[in-house]
């Protein structure tokens, strides 16, 4: 980080530069990412004291911290421009006027063994009037650049000391004009009264606890006429205000949805009182692709890029067993084999959680990092108990299990009409399927491998880490099912793969968490605009759905296939495979994702969404409004390959959508 004079960020600000700097006699930090409409300022997050003053001080470190508003510059510190006060209020305070900036008593306590001297206050004062004249010279540069500029002026305050429920947010508005930006005013109060924290009630109010009196307001207001300046208290509810202990997960959820709040606040106030007439979130966030972020997309991708998880949990014996399965009349339950695992699970956890994800400043990209680690970290698990007991656990633990919606959905599909004109005659080889599939991907116009091999448990799949697609040596196709299998393969996994890796940040590579929902939802949903889903097909869904609650009732491997050849109606050999599927491993629950992932895709896109972003790469529908961020920011590309079937969907027939219809 710079070092800089205060003069020298004057001139800095005065020609445009953006810099990351912390003043030279160390009273304050300055980060000008890009010039915006707003600043963020936390002016009382500091705790420094100077050695001859600390000497001289009565209060402890934590009586200091008390007053103080630790942690207020985390709230703020990943937007384009964040001024953060470093020293204590103790020294002088930045938010009252010069003349009362330095305490002789404080909250009742006198804060001085002796006086301060003249001398010292001269020192401390000058550091006031420093910060000051950096803050005005970056104000008048944003009025004169947008026509207007919106301060965030952030505290905290002690909530014990009241003897009554206090707001956890309060806006100061007496000394602002609640005319001119009334509806910025309620935008930010609305924006932060939907923040929603486990166990804690938001109450968000305007002058209840604090009236918006203090110094930075006061003085911004009188001396720039086109400036708002949105005091807000947050109530310490992300520490305990007695020890000083830290809740650093309520740090982090606050920091994210200021993230938002700001955003929906900054964009009004763009649109209404600056000179920017399209107002974009780009616009308002930064679009630096931090070295930090770089580093451990890096560490993380050079870690699991050639993590399959289904490479090691599908059976290399599927098709023996099968056979002996068969003779035995579906009584003897298959013993599926696996591939040894190439890791050691121990060393692969203890690297994972050695990235220093951490040091990610922007919290939205920080928490997907830290969302991505664990979810490996659970893979790991995952592939570390193949064939144990803890195998079934492990994987309810990562991909859960059907709730009554899915059940319900899944019987609703079981007994729904199948005309006798939707059976398809399954007249194609493996070969047909393999030439299908490579016309398909010259029609998209990238490159991958298409290959046939034995020994998988469906017709076929997408290996991202090889770009490669398998499809079963041996399986027989319907017209209609190998197009729908090369909409669902090629159309979406091998698509979002592609685009995957275009991408500067590998993690679109790896995963997002909770990707498998949105990427067979995706899949699935391919298939039925492209025209080739069919009730056979939604049966097989719902049948998963049924296997897998079957398979939880502790049902065993013959007494799940005699349900989906009896109840389900499906010949013995697809019933064998799906059967497989839900096994391996020793209890894998991923396959009832497929319904509920259609489902979610559905809903979502009959909303008239568009799905551009989630085909960016390997993505997860949670994440939609940070995916969409990043787009806007340009951290992330928009998607090079699109869905065929999205671009130029086909009508289905009228017992086909009225079915799907009824998928609640």
């Amino acid at each position: 980080m710079l070092k800089l004079t205060v003069d020298e960020m004057i001139g800095r600000i005065e020609r445009g530069i953006t810099f990351n700097a912390e003043a030279k006699d160390g009273s304050f930090k300055l980060k000008i990412e890009e010039y915006t409409a707003y600043i963020c300022a936390a002016v009382h997050n500091g705790a420094k004291l100077r050695p001859d003053l600390l000497e001289n001080c009565l209060l402890t470190q934590q009586e200091r911290w008390y007053e103080e508003d630790p942690h207020t510059s985390d709230f703020i510190k990943d937007l384009p421009i964040v001024m953060e006060g470093l020293d204590s209020r103790y020294e002088y305070d930045l938010n009252r006027e010069p003349a009362q900036a330095i305490y002789d008593t404080a909250w009742g306590k006198t804060v001085w063994k002796n006086a301060i001297t003249p001398q010292q206050r001269e020192v401390s004062l000058q550091k006031h009037e420093g910060f000051y004249k950096v803050l005005e010279t970056l104000v008048q540069k944003i009025e004169t650049k947008f026509g207007a500029c919106l301060v965030f002026d952030i505290h905290s305050y002690n909530h014990k000391r009241w003897n009554r429920d206090t707001p956890l947010f309060n806006l100061g508005t007496v000394n602002v004009d609640n005319v001119r930006f009334g509806k910025v005013i309620s935008k930010w109060v609305s924006s932060l009264g939907k923040m929603e924290f486990p166990d804690t009630e938001n109450e968000t109010a305007i002058n209840d606890v604090f009236f918006g009196k203090g110094y930075l307001l006061s003085n911004l207001t009188n001396k720039f006429e086109n400036t708002l300046v949105l005091a807000t208290e947050v109530k310490k509810v992300y520490c305990d205000e007695d020890s000083g202990e830290l809740y650093p997960q309520m740090i982090s959820l606050i920091q994210k949805q200021f993230k938002g709040a700001i955003h929906n606040s900054v964009k009004l106030f763009a649109r209404t009182h600056t000179s920017l007439k399209v107002v974009k979130r780009s616009h308002l966030l930064s679009a630096e692709l931090e070295q930090n972020i770089i580093d451990v997309d890096r560490q993380l991708f050079h870690l699991v890029r050639n993590f399959e998880i289904l490479y090691y949990i599908n059976p290399i014996n599927i098709e023996s067993e099968k056979k002996k399965f068969f003779n035995s009349k579906f009584k003897v339950n298959p013993t599926f084999k696996y591939r040894s695992l190439l890791i050691d699970p121990f060393e692969f956890k203890s690297a994972l959680y050695n990235i220093q994800v951490n040091q990610i400043l922007d919290p939205e990209i920080r928490q997907l990092y830290q969302s991505c680690i664990n979810a490996y970290a659970d893979k790991v698990d995952i592939l570390s108990s193949i064939g144990t007991q803890k195998f079934l656990y492990n994987s309810l633990r990562y991909f859960g299990e059907p709730n009554a919606k899915d059940l319900a959905n899944a019987q609703y599909l079981m007994y729904s009409p199948e005309p006798a004109s939707s059976k398809f005659e399954e007249n194609l080889s493996d070969k047909d399927a393999e030439e299908i599939f490579r016309q398909t991907v010259a029609e998209y116009g990238f490159e991958c491998k298409i290959e046939t091999v034995p020994n998988l448990a469906s017709k076929a799949l997408v290996l991202n880490s090889t770009k490669t697609v398998r499809i079963k040596k041996g399986a027989k196709f319907s017209e209609k099912s190998v197009a729908a299998l090369a909409h669902h393969e090629i159309g979406v996994h091998m698509v979002t793969t592609i685009n995957a890796r275009l991408q500067t940040l590998n993690l679109m590579r790896l995963g997002m968490p909770l990707n498998t929902l949105t990427q067979e939802g995706l899949a699935v949903l391919s298939e039925y605009l492209s025209g080739n889903v069919t009730i056979k097909r939604l049966k097989e869904l719902a049948l998963r759905v049924m296997a897998i609650q079957l398979m939880l009732q502790d049902k065993d491997f013959s007494q799940v296939f005699a349900y989906l050849v009896e109840e389900g109606k499906m010949d013995t050999n697809a019933a064998y495979y799906l059967t497989a599927r839900i096994f391996r491993g020793g209890g894998f629950t991923k396959d009832y994702l497929y319904l509920r992932g259609f489902r979610n895709v559905l809903l979502y896109y009959l909303e008239g969404h568009s799905l551009d972003n989630l085909l960016i790469g390997k993505t997860s529908l949670q994440y939609i409004d940070t995916l969409n961020s990043l787009v806007e920011r340009k951290i992330l590309l928009p998607p090079k390959y699109k869905t065929t079937a999205y671009e130029q969907p086909v009508e289905n027939s009228e017992i086909l959508n009225f079915i799907i219809s009824g998928i609640r």
